[in-house]
């Protein structure tokens, strides 16, 4: 039965029930649909925006579960439509669909699943199906029907295809290559183990998980006792895995932007938790590669092909989109983003179209394990099969043989099952119970893999191994009934995993499913029998294979390809146009300001992070190294990097890999890698048209081959990576564009101090020298360059590392460099030259600049000294160092040049002979920032982009901090060598979606509390009680994916549960106690009216003035104020990570009225992130007990937590004064404690 509620703002939320709604069930759904008003109607007349019926949206499925934790039942669905007046109004079609009149079968659908097909003739299913089977593999599934003496089924006809697609079992880099009449000796996958093979350096495990494990440091482990029930945090010692991987999710990505790249990204951290018997994902990266946005006129290097019809969105669309599912899965599973790439290409020559129609989307990242854990264990007859997460819908059927083919070739039916759907809090759930048994000290997972790319059928296969398993798909969770057995056995719905456990464990791992929400099944067992099949409960198979038919014996792929020699004419300029040159550059999607990107991915949670992207006092994104630490004791970490050269690829292949892996390396040079380039392990990501046109793949073979000598080279090993080879989109009037090949580099591996890495952001000292170092030993090029694409042209003349003995000195140099703490500030060179590297390492200073001489440089030509990309880094060098770093470097047979120094003045001077040029820092500062605000302007809203286009440089970060505070452990007699109890108890409480806990955890051990891990289920339930805890805290996330309103479902969870509610009343009964509610935990602090309950107005959490995620490290002020936690910092300005999308107060009553105990630092957005009313960031109870604060002071308690922290102190801080807070909480304690 369909029930109508109308919202304020005029939308339709639609509730499906099995019954009709009772009046205390409507009196629920009311409050919790913010007053929406029960329509008496069964229709609605009028035309509406909406979900596609048949596919049930992740909305829908937390605002169901709110409803079930709110103690309402038989809520099928809950839907939200959005009325329209517009003629044609826009929408997108692959999500949505226009509805005239909402009536009684909104959600009816009249498909019924369909029966089990048996296939006579596979050729014609094959290309009904657009399964991409190859002749060789239609042949052997005719003799294995024959040798079965039956008939295939559907299932299994569609299950092979999608387990033996190009896609999942990689038949080209296996294949047999064979170019210009010579069969090459190695195949791809050889060439790329082969790096391994002769440099196994740190290697654990390689080619055979889901990710690459290196051998770790030794850290802390902070984790509750159980996580079965409410139990207390204690410290561990354990020996790591550091974990590396990348993964491409470009066909989906091309189709639906946002899902596309947010189950991309949920993929590649499903891999991460899915390495041996379980880990833990920790930070990740993204790239994206689109064709020219076209944001603004005039941009006259856009104009080099025309404007296509684009199949599916446009470049702007996705670049916008793709980076906001990125961003949203990352936000809400609780995965900080922390170094990533842009660049937009097409060119045209000798009658070839290249761009990236057929987009990139890379989704990597680092994470660690035990080194117990790192290997999977083998199945024995008897384990259980356990499916853990979201359901079955008809998503990604066909994935895998769709993404192995060029986009467009077959029908829009087939690729909309592409079309992905996104449920990162699920994907948390199921998380939190593999973190669980990772902790315990017995784990008894025996294996465990991700569900993706063809579903079920590969899935639990790999999970059972060569020893079988029977699946039960009665047991199996169906989200849309309509599905079909070939339908359910291999889906690539997401936010689910496959794991094999020990059946004398079911019960135990249950109640952790059941205590973290997350859905959990038995669905079969290992058999013993070397056989895999799926049984429905009539007894009826719709698979049923030996596990060896399952991946036939399809012959040797062969790629028959000869060498085409392509030639692009290189750059032609003028010396006198070179402020323009510099201008066209700094635009380049690839070079320019990355803002847009950073401002609304969360690079904070964890509160692990020690380098991220932005960098100084105005925080601009100049930083290419990301470093995590392992754990919150600040020194041993993982740092990550990333590196591209598409355009130099073009021209010369072999260089291109070459350029790849030198950016990635020189971009990581930054962090002191515990044993040097040894420590180092990378993923190469191929992305290649292969069999577009003649001479791609034999450029394939020279790419791959030359990634790999450069490696063997240079000592290190590539343990992971993925391919994608059919990077080709065709239009309906025929015409192919074809994506230039790609390699995409990422970089991984253990640091030895993450406190020591060196930030690109130039020093203000004029007792200081400003060096280059290059690391190529090649002439100067121009080809492949940004400069020559802004010129519209790719240049046969492209650098490449000549020596790559050299290259390995000089990264080891200046790893010497950087453990001895020489260099001031260092940046790579790369996008944009040498120019760019000197104006970005002024960029987010407010003063100062350079004086430049390159009459050192042996090259007369400027403008190939400025924009030549051959790589190499500029350092910053204290003037007293000077001679210590020369002696390194020469010791190291390195050269280097003396560039300059730095200046008072604002601008870069530049002398080359006689000729001398000024360029303008803040001005070329803001063409930089240009292209990020033409973005960010389609994604923010309320004039915000504009606003923060004009403020970004007027809100420098500022300090105060209290004269008593000496930034030292002793001086709060804190000691993080603890690890015996205090008998002083707090709790964290989160919920599901929760994903700031452990951090905040932490800061509260520190500070000398015992603390306990308190779920919602535990108070729900009457397992926990508080009766023993005096200072609860609320921590941050997305409880519920802030559907309905952040923290709604959370405040249901307590208002309609009567333990829950009672454990609460009474806390707060109580005079000794407090309590404080960070990011989402303040919104439900203020949705709970915990702050000021007197008051009859009550204050209201609303969404942030831009409508979107806000992410940044702001500055913030403490008042005077009467509080318990911020009482003594009265006074101070401190930094802060703010990481939310609904943080804007909205306080009924004047400021006074209120206690006030925290406030942005700027009224003017960026500085106040949401809008909020008087600036306010925090409040306090009237007796200073209870606080609300939106800004995450647990992700601020050390100087290297701080994305900025002032240069007289950061050397000696061990904290910063946000832990004095947790101190006061504590001692106010000690002596009101009854």
């Amino acid at each position: 039965m369909i029930s109508f509620f109308k919202n304020v703002s005029g939308s339709i939320i639609a509730v499906d029930t099995d019954h009709k709604l009772e009046n205390s069930e409507i009196e629920k759904l009311k409050w919790l649909f913010n007053d929406a008003q029960l329509l008496d109607a069964s229709t609605v007349e009028g035309k509406f925006v909406g979900p596609r019926r048949e596919m049930i949206t992740p909305w829908s499925t937390n605002a169901v579960e709110i409803t079930q934790n709110m103690g309402l039942s038989g809520v099928k669905r809950i839907e939200e439509f959005f009325p329209t007046t517009a003629k044609n109004p826009t929408y997108d079609k692959m999500l949505q669909r226009l509805y005239e009149n909402l009536g009684a079968d909104i959600f009816e659908i009249l498909k019924k699943p369909d029966e089990i097909v048996y296939i006579s003739d596979i050729e014609a299913y094959n290309e009904q199906e657009g399964l991409a089977l190859n002749p060789e593999e239609v042949d052997y599934l005719k003799s294995l029907s024959a040798k079965l003496n039956r008939p295939l089924t559907d299932s299994e006809v569609f299950g092979f295809s999608q387990v033996n697609s190009e896609h999942c079992r990689h038949k080209i880099f296996g294949g047999v290559f064979i170019i210009d009449g010579e069969e090459k000796e190695s195949s791809l996958f050889n060439l790329i183990k082969k790096t391994s093979a002769e440099n196994p350096n740190k290697l654990v495990s390689a080619y055979k998980d889901n990710v690459a494990f290196n051998e770790g440091p030794t850290v802390e482990q902070f984790a509750p006792l159980s996580g079965d029930k409410p139990d207390f945090f204690a410290v561990k010692d354990i020996k790591t895995v550091i974990s590396l991987k990348a993964e491409t999710h470009n066909f989906p990505t091309t189709v639906e932007p946002f899902n596309g790249a947010a189950t991309g990204t949920g993929g590649e951290i499903r891999d991460r938790m899915g390495g041996g018997k379980g880990s833990w994902p920790i930070a990740g990266t993204a790239v994206y590669m689109t064709s020219y946005p076209r944001t603004d006129e005039g941009r006259e290097w856009e104009d080099i092909l025309p404007v296509r019809q684009w199949l599916y969105q446009t470049p702007e669309q996705i670049l916008i989109k793709a980076s906001n599912g990125a961003s949203d899965f990352g936000n809400k599973f609780g995965q900080p983003l922390i170094c990533g790439s842009v660049l937009t290409f097409e060119h045209q020559e000798n009658g070839e179209k290249y761009a990236y129609d057929k987009v990139i989307m890379l989704a990597g990242g680092v994470g660690y394990g035990t080194q117990r854990d790192c290997l999977k264990g083998h199945p024995e007859k008897g384990n259980k099969v356990v499916v853990m997460g979201g359901d079955n819908y008809r998503i990604g059927l066909g994935g895998g043989s769709v993404s192995s083919v060029e986009t467009g070739r077959y029908s829009s039916g087939i690729e909309l099952n592409a079309v992905q759907r996104a449920n990162a809090e699920m994907q948390k759930r199921a998380y939190n119970v593999v973190r669980a048994l990772c902790e315990e000290d017995n784990n008894p997972i025996v294996s465990i893999h991700d569900h993706g790319s063809a579903g079920h059928v590969n899935c639990l296969s790999e999970l059972v191994e060569e020893n079988g398993g029977l699946i039960h798909m009665d047991k199996l969770p169906i989200g849309d009934q309509t599905l079909s057995a070939k339908e359910i056995i291999a889906n690539e719905s997401q936010e689910r995993m496959g794991l094999l456990i020990d059946e004398s464990a079911i019960e135990h791992v249950q109640k952790i499913a059941d205590r973290e929400r997350a859905p959990m099944y038995t669905v079969g067992e290992t058999t013993g029998d070397a056989r895999f099949a799926f049984e429905q409960a009539d007894g009826v198979r719709p698979f049923d294979l030996a596990v060896d038919q399952m991946f036939g014996s399809s012959p040797k792929t062969y790629m028959v390809d000869k060498t085409v020699e392509r030639h692009y004419e290189n750059v032609s300029y003028e010396t006198s146009k070179l402020n323009e040159y510099i201008r066209r550059v700094l635009q380049l999607e690839a070079v320019a300001c990355k803002d847009w990107l950073t401002n609304k991915v969360d690079r904070s949670v964890t509160g692990k992070i020690a380098r991220q992207q932005c960098q100084g006092e105005i925080q601009l994104p100049l930083s290419d190294c990301g470093v995590v630490a392992l754990d919150y004791r600040g020194e041993k970490g993982i740092a990550t990097s990333l590196g591209h050269a598409p355009q130099a690829a073009l021209a010369n292949p072999a260089a291109g890999s070459v350029l790849s892996v030198a950016e990635a390396l020189t971009n990581i040079v930054w962090a002191p890698m515990a044993e040097g380039l040894d420590s180092i392990s990378l993923s190469a990501n191929w992305m290649w048209p292969c069999r577009a046109q003649e001479g791609e793949d034999a450029r394939l073979y020279t790419a791959v081959k030359a990634l790999s000598d450069f490696c063997c080279s240079l000592q290190i090993n590539v343990p992971t990576g993925k391919d994608s080879l059919s990077m080709t989109q065709k239009y309906p009037n025929g015409e192919k564009i074809i994506s230039p090949g790609t390699v995409i580099v990422s970089a991984g591996g253990e640091v030895s101090d993450v406190k020591k890495v060196v930030s690109p952001v130039l020093v203000n000292d004029e007792k200081s020298t400003i060096y280059h170092i290059d690391f190529s030993f090649d002439k100067l090029r121009l080809g492949g360059s940004a400069f020559a694409q802004s010129l519209n042209k790719v240049g046969d003349d492209v650098p490449t590392v000549q020596n790559p003995e050299y290259f390995r000195d000089a990264f080891l140099a200046v790893q010497e460099l950087v453990n001895k703490g020489l260099i001031m500030a260092g940046h790579d060179i790369s996008a944009g030259g040498l120019i760019t590297t000197l104006l970005e390492m002024c960029f987010s200073n407010m003063e100062g600049g350079m004086e430049i001489s390159l009459n050192k440089i042996k090259e007369d030509d400027i403008i190939k000294i400025l924009f030549a990309e051959n790589p190499g880094i500029v350092i910053q060098v204290k003037d007293k160092h000077k001679e210590e770093v020369k002696k390194i470097l020469e010791d190291a047979g390195i050269g280097y040049v003396k560039l300059g120094k730095p200046t008072e003045e604002r601008h870069i001077l530049v002398e080359k002979g006689d000729a001398t040029y000024q360029f303008g820092i803040d001005y070329l500062r803001d063409v930089w920032y240009s292209t990020s605000y033409l973005l960010d302007r389609k994604q923010s809203m309320n004039g915000c982009a504009k606003k923060r286009f004009e403020n970004y440089k007027k809100q420098p970060l500022e300090f105060v901090f209290d004269k008593s505070f000496t930034g030292k452990l002793s001086q709060f007699g804190l000691n993080p060598d603890r690890r015996t109890p205090t008998g002083i108890k707090a709790a964290i409480i989160r919920e599901k979606g929760t994903n700031g806990e452990r951090e905040m955890a932490y800061m509260l051990y520190l500070a000398g509390f015992d603390v306990k891990d308190v779920t919602m289920t535990d108070l729900v339930s009457g397992r926990e009680t508080l009766e023993d805890i005096n200072f609860i805290v609320f921590c941050g996330g997305f409880s519920n994916s802030d559907v309905l309103g952040s923290a709604k479902g959370w405040a249901g969870a307590f208002l309609f549960n009567p333990k829950a509610k009672a454990a609460l009343d009474n806390f707060y009964a109580r005079k000794d106690t407090l309590s404080l509610g960070v990011c989402n935990g303040c919104q439900l602090m203020i949705e709970l009216n915990l702050i000021n309950p007197d008051f009859t107005k009550k204050a209201k959490m609303l969404h942030n003035d831009s409508h979107k995620f806000e992410s940044k490290f702001v500055g913030v002020t403490v008042p005077m104020n009467r509080s318990v936690m911020f009482g003594s910092l009265s006074g101070s300005k401190l930094g802060i990570w703010v990481a939310h999308g609904e943080g804007k107060f909205s306080l009924p009553y004047h400021e006074d009225k209120y206690n006030v105990v925290l406030k942005y630092s700027y009224d003017e957005y960026p500085g106040n992130p949401n809008g909020s009313d008087y600036s306010v960031a925090g409040l306090a109870s009237p007796d200073g007990r209870h606080l609300a604060m939106m800004p995450h002071l647990e992700r601020s308690c050390f100087p290297w937590q701080n994305a900025y922290y002032p240069a007289d102190r950061i050397k000696n801080d061990q904290i910063t004064p946000w832990m004095e807070a947790f101190v006061n909480a504590r001692k106010w304690i000690e002596m009101n404690k009854k």
